[in-house]
């Protein structure tokens, strides 16, 4: 299968930074990176567009990161609690997973997208929890999730 050479535009979590040249596969490159405005064809021409906007794009990495270290804060200092039905020996009746938590942080204004909270597997009894967000290359947060009888 053919490598092909490209530059980001935008960071890509797992495959590198704006300004970054990458080999990635033919079809990945065609089908998701390039049409979503994620990287293009490596020529001299585009290496020159992003070193001009090389100071533009270290200052939007740098707001970025603060944003989530404010967002970190934010989670932590929250709690929330989740109502389901449980079973005498305090089993629930279904799960709490991603979404559920992420649905329940966005009701108190903290808008997650629920593939960043980290679940190893749902949550499937009573009791108080610590789920990790990944808000951000290097920074985490973790918000306390008490799940009660409904």
């Amino acid at each position: 299968m053919a490598n092909v050479k490209l530059v980001l535009l935008q960071d890509v979590e797992n495959l590198g930074l704006a300004g970054a040249e990458v080999n990635v596969a033919s079809g990945f490159a065609r089908n998701y990176l390039i049409p979503q405005g994620l990287a293009t064809k490596a020529d001299r021409s585009t290496m020159r567009i992003l070193e001009a906007r090389k100071d533009k794009i270290e200052k939007q990495r740098a707001d970025e990161l603060q944003k989530s270290k404010d967002l970190a804060t934010k989670l932590a200092e929250n709690e929330i609690t989740i109502q389901m039905q449980a079973s005498d020996d305090d089993r629930l009746f279904g799960s709490v997973t991603a979404r559920n938590i992420a649905d329940k942080l966005a009701e108190g204004g903290i808008a997650v997208d629920h593939q960043r909270v980290k679940l190893e597997e749902p949550i499937r009894a009573l009791g108080s929890y610590k789920v990790e967000v990944k808000l951000h290359g290097e920074v985490t947060g973790t918000v306390k999730v008490w799940i009660v009888r409904a």
